[in-house]
């Protein structure tokens, strides 16, 4: 299995407008989180990248939803003081946060929700990015994560020649049973696993009958080659209870009572 470093920096879209079929799995993925937002109860609800703000969370009754977008040096120097009182813990949730997607700059265990939707995919490091998520996520706290399927019509597009040099062809892809295992190792619980989009989405879909015949087919009989996956994991912290050892003391010594030889003379 090669590691998930990446070996240059990936280009991160700007929107979904810059992938291929960018609405439509935008879409897609609105509609299989449309049931979950009203389940989903807190303070803060955290967007890392351009893509998650994207995400619609009109039904969440979380009230503050902040959104955290890659930072350029440009935005560096602009974004300085505002990050010092984030480091302090202050989230107002008004605009969005500049800042490295890997990097965050928010304090340990701050929000109750947290939103990667294909982030992985345009990360240099995308387990150092679970990691972060996971460090300002609470205890209890929901992890929502969006990707690509490698074993699906859409990572079939990655062997074809003039294909695979395209974005976001040219990317690394991660299968959902890769990103389970690293939410595993950090002692997640998976929630849901949910796969959507049969289609190879270089190409404009169809809308026609056919098209959704194929769709119904592969819905109900090839769920897990779907080409976009969207898991949701529960961060599962079991506390450390002390065990107070149990002090007794060492019983007296007592000599054994045993009867001797001539017992049976004596009693003659």
């Amino acid at each position: 299995m090669k590691p998930a470093l990446a070996f240059r920096q990936p280009h991160y879209p700007k929107s979904w407008q810059s992938l291929p079929n960018g609405e439509l799995i935008l879409a897609a993925i609105n509609k299989q989180l449309e049931p979950w937002w009203p389940k989903f109860f807190g303070y803060y609800l955290l967007k890392i990248g351009a893509l998650s703000g994207a995400i619609g969370c009109d039904d969440s009754p979380i009230p503050k939803q902040v959104t955290i977008t890659q930072q350029t040096s440009q935005q560096t120097n602009q974004q300085v003081s505002r990050e010092s009182d984030l480091v302090a813990g202050d989230l107002d949730g008004q605009g969005d946060i500049v800042a490295d997607i890997d990097d965050l700059p928010l304090l340990k265990q701050s929000v109750d929700v947290c939103v990667l939707s294909h982030a992985l995919e345009f990360s240099l490091d995308p387990h150092h990015v679970v990691r972060e998520a996971n460090r300002v996520l609470m205890p209890n706290g929901y992890l929502v994560i969006t990707g690509f399927n490698p074993f699906s019509l859409a990572g079939v597009n990655k062997l074809i020649p003039y294909r695979k040099n395209k974005t976001p062809w040219n990317e690394r892809f991660f299968s959902p049973m890769r990103v389970k295992d690293w939410l595993h190792l950090m002692g997640y619980e998976i929630i849901a696993d949910h796969r959507c989009l049969h289609h190879s989405l270089a190409t404009s879909v169809g809308q026609g009958k056919l098209s959704g015949y194929w769709q119904s087919f592969a819905n109900n009989y090839l769920t897990s080659l779907g080409s976009v996956y969207v898991i949701i994991a529960k961060k599962r912290v079991l506390p450390l209870t002390p065990i107070k050892p149990k002090w007794q003391l060492r019983p007296s010594f007592q000599p054994v009572k045993v009867s001797t030889m001539n017992s049976s003379k004596m009693k003659r």
